[in-house]
């Protein structure tokens, strides 16, 4: 587990050994060979990086992972592994605006657009219909993706996304201008910190660091101005682009798997003025989401945080492949 990349974190605390790295991840090693589809979006020329790993075994389809917002395609290796084990080729791609994929600052920031560039891909690659598994806010990506592409989706799978609330009911607007300075005085130290509290409650692995180093990278990298800019609009897009209002218009088989330590609440820190919601508390969210569209399958995981396919990969296999083989 955590093996990719060129070197972990010292630990928590110290960034001596941190690493620096360049907008498009030169030197950040991929699990799996990393290809790249040229696409033309807004007008402008982009590269859209991915992993394809084939099935073993009696091919059952593909299954395509959506990755979050602080993370990149490479923190599926294990999953993808497994995946691949249970028949299904899987499909790993880097969003425009993350990973190894382009970096515009001139680019708007849809789950719409990048639904639009998602499914693209799958064009190019011949793919008719995929599985979709989206994590944090591939979570909100792969909603919005099976809302306007039903036909392309199998089955819809959210593991701990983001956007089980709506936002902008509870906190202020706050524009890309606020995201952008705040950005710009991210640490690795502010990172970690971040993490330790809201994904994982507290609860914190040495070996998680290793799951912050590409952001912390960029942070000490000779792009980060240019990263930060990114990162403000792909904020601005999760506030501004709910999709749990339309849950219940869902036309597709869906699981919602939970860690419910998790406290991921994007813009607790700016709730307006008489707003007393917690926002970001998991173990209550997947009722409220049941509430809104009953054929949603729960689970929950107890004592998982925001990852549980990297806390407790067992746990998060065996609710995976019982949702994936329901006969079984």
């Amino acid at each position: 587990m955590l093996a990719w990349g060129s070197v972990a974190l010292a630990n928590s605390t110290s960034t001596a050994k941190s690493p620096s790295y360049d907008a498009q991840l030169s030197d950040y090693a991929y699990p799996f060979a990393v290809k790249t589809f040229q696409l033309r979006s807004q007008n402008q020329a982009l590269q859209m990086a991915y992993m394809y790993l084939p099935a073993k075994g009696e091919r059952k389809g593909v299954i395509t992972l959506l990755h979050g917002k602080n993370f990149n395609g490479a923190y599926w290796q294990d999953s993808a592994l497994f995946l691949s084990e249970q028949g299904f080729d899987v499909l790993m791609p880097d969003q425009i605006g993350f990973g190894k994929s382009s970096k515009p600052t001139d680019y708007q920031y849809s789950f719409a657009a990048l639904a639009n560039n998602t499914r693209a891909l799958l064009d190019k690659l011949d793919i008719d219909k995929t599985w979709v598994l989206g994590h944090s806010m591939g979570g909100m990506l792969a909603s919005r993706f099976a809302l306007l592409y039903p036909k392309r989706t199998e089955q819809l799978i959210l593991l701990n996304p983001i956007g089980l609330e709506d936002y902008l009911r509870y906190v202020e607007y706050k524009d890309i201008g606020f995201f952008y300075r705040n950005e710009l005085k991210a640490s690795a130290e502010g990172v970690l910190a971040y993490q330790r509290k809201n994904y994982y409650d507290g609860q914190w692995k040495e070996d998680y660091a290793a799951l912050a180093e590409p952001l912390i990278g960029w942070i000490q990298g000779p792009d980060w101005k240019q990263l930060a800019q990114v990162s403000a609009r792909a904020y601005d897009m999760i506030f501004t682009g709910p999709v749990i209002n339309e849950f219940q218009h869902l036309a597709v088989p869906t699981t919602l798997i939970l860690g419910t330590r998790d406290r991921t609440g994007p813009g607790r820190n700016w709730k307006r003025d008489g707003v007393t919601r917690e926002l970001g508390r998991y173990d209550r969210l997947g009722a409220e989401v049941k509430a809104r569209n009953p054929s949603i399958e729960l689970i929950e995981l107890k004592g998982l945080g925001h990852l549980p396919h990297i806390e407790d990969f067992a746990t998060f296999a065996a609710a995976l492949s019982n949702t994936l083989n329901p006969e079984k």
